[in-house]
């Protein structure tokens, strides 16, 4: 068979927590061909909860990794079944839920570059070719001492973050490594490489132990975050210096060819042998990669509230944060992804609707819609849940500013009576995104170029009225996403990896997308900024930050 197919088609896999998905896209990026497994529903043995395993230990969380190898052949299955035809494949890349590692033997590459294609994956792969039966995911808290002698041993949580682009978290690789080192020196000792799952997913289909990918490998607290190379330091506080050859070769940036598919997929399943493997990698990146490109931000309004903010590459690095995370960008040499996690997202939003607005969303769309921009100088901030940004806070706050706002700030807090009970659906609405707009401010370097599109996704984002405040909020044209998402992602990263091979190793990955002309299928504006009301809301980012300060203040008071 030969490359040069008339209507070759990509394939993105998605490792999430829950289960294993493909997509299929054609040449020119339209989606084709959906197919998915569900672990709990599908392969009940595990026992798995939502994909996941509590225990033993107190905050443990893992997934076994023969259930992602049994998921495999399932899904390749319910793909044939569908009338696939894998010889038209040339491309494979795709992601994996970010943090999780799996922990090879030294039987592994010998075990994947001899794959028997008359047995399954499992059957050959598990267990012997990992020291480590369960991988720990991104659910696990088990870590925290970890985590501090980690900033310990840089300086303290905003070294680590100036560093690796984050503090030491509990879910974040190297701090799980650390942990398994301890506490399971044997199993540490017999673990010849590790990978993350997003790295995991491309050795099966090479035959051979992948390396990590740069924008996954920012979410491991061992990468530094502007060179995109491991850090010796961090890797001896993690895992002694044998971890240096544990974790592999420098992390691989994405849209780049790792090699061509092992002759275990061309005899088992009818793949092309020519077909490419490209690195896989994180959730998260992968949906940057299928939503937006560089100047863009992403934000999704469901139960949290999720802000992915592409920055395009610029003189001076973006400030790094320990309420944040920065990471390297998957396609993009020396751009960058900021995100911000927020609990409070849908929740609090339905709790204000609940309380102020009958529980109904038109009432509370009418009530936002009659009120002025900048909300007559009343302020709530709604925290039902302990929050991560800003850290610890808890409860509802609410505050009397003057108007226009003055420099300094003039706040006054109030109780929740003294709160006009028709203002807060749009103090909630105001104080969520202004939270996130004031700390963009910060994050991008100077020398930035302007933010082009803010693009919603979750479930707020169909509502009209939010998505004008957002636009009005943020001073952005607001696009709402169709149905794409992190395995559209990883299809996009696989095309681009042998497009790039057709051009001779040039071309980025938004002049691809840019020859796609599928622009107005994959998105719509919703709504464009009204330049009176986003001039009220500059004014407001300096009288925003000091009521949170004094939210902070308050907390740390109770406390």
């Amino acid at each position: 068979m030969s490359a040069n197919i008339d209507d070759p088609l990509f394939l993105g896999l998605d490792l999430s927590t829950q289960g294993l998905k493909a997509v299929l896209i054609d040449e020119e990026g339209a989606l084709v061909h959906e197919s998915a497994v569900h672990f709990d529903r599908d392969l009940p043995s595990y026992g798995t909860t939502n994909g996941a395993i509590c225990g033993p230990g107190a905050g443990e969380v893992t997934s076994p990794v023969r259930m992602w190898l049994d998921a495999y052949d399932l899904l390749m299955e319910r793909m044939r079944a569908a009338g696939v035809d894998f010889s038209r494949i040339l491309g494979i890349s795709g992601d994996g839920q970010q943090h999780g590692s799996v922990y090879w033997s030294s039987q592994a590459e010998d075990i994947l570059a001899l794959l028997d294609s008359s047995l399954p994956l499992a059957e050959q792969l598990a267990p012997a070719a990992f020291s480590i039966q369960r991988a720990p995911i991104w659910q696990d808290s088990s870590t925290t001492r970890e985590c501090r002698e980690l900033e310990a041993a840089v300086g303290g949580a905003q070294a680590l973050a100036d560093l690796t682009g984050s503090r030491a978290y509990e879910r974040f690789t190297g701090t799980q490594i650390a942990k398994i080192r301890r506490t399971d020196p044997e199993a540490y000792h017999t673990t010849a490489r590790i990978s993350l799952v997003s790295s995991f997913m491309p050795s099966l289909f090479l035959g051979s132990i992948a390396p990590i990918e740069v924008s996954d490998a920012s979410g491991m607290n061992l990468m530094n975050v502007l060179t995109c190379e491991w850090d010796d330091q961090l890797l001896e506080s993690a895992g002694h210096p044998e971890l240096r050859a544990k974790i592999g070769p420098e992390p691989a940036p994405g849209g780049t060819f790792l090699g061509t598919i092992s002759s275990y997929w061309v005899d088992r399943w009818g793949f092309n042998p020519e077909c490419s493997i490209a690195p896989f990698t994180g959730d998260n990146p992968a949906t940057v990669v299928a939503l937006s490109t560089p100047g863009d931000a992403i934000l999704s309004l469901g139960t949290s509230t999720t802000l992915l903010l592409s920055i395009p590459p610029a003189e001076t690095a973006p400030r790094r944060f320990t309420t944040s995370h920065l990471l390297s960008h998957p396609t993009t040499p020396d751009a960058h992804i900021a995100m911000l996690c927020y609990k409070n997202g849908a929740l609090a939003r339905e709790q204000v609707r609940d309380q102020y607005a009958a529980g109904h969303w038109t009432r509370f769309n009418e009530l936002v819609e009659a009120r002025p921009a900048g909300n007559d100088g009343y302020m709530g901030y709604y925290f039902p849940l302990p929050e991560i940004i800003p850290p610890s806070v808890h409860g509802n706050f609410f505050f009397s500013t003057p108007t226009p706002p003055t420099s300094p700030p003039t706040i006054i807090p109030i109780p929740e009576p003294s709160m006009p009970a028709d203002a807060h659906p749009r103090a909630i609405l105001e104080s969520q995104f202004l939270s996130i707009r004031a700390r963009i401010a910060a994050i991008l370097p100077p020398d930035a170029p302007p933010l082009q599109r803010l693009v919603l996704s979750g479930g707020s984002s169909a509502n009209a009225v939010i998505q004008q405040a957002a636009a009005d909020v943020f001073g952005m044209r607001v696009f709402v996403a169709g149905k794409e998402g992190a395995a559209e992602g990883g299809a996009q990263l696989a095309r681009y990896a042998w497009w790039r091979t057709q051009n001779g190793g040039a071309g980025t990955f938004e002049e691809m997308r840019a020859m796609d002309g599928l622009e107005g299928e994959r998105m719509r504006c919703v709504a464009e900024p009204k330049a009176e009301r986003e001039r009220v809301y500059a004014g407001l980012v300096e009288t925003y930050r000091a009521c949170e300060d004094a939210v902070v203040r308050m907390c740390a008071t109770d406390a």
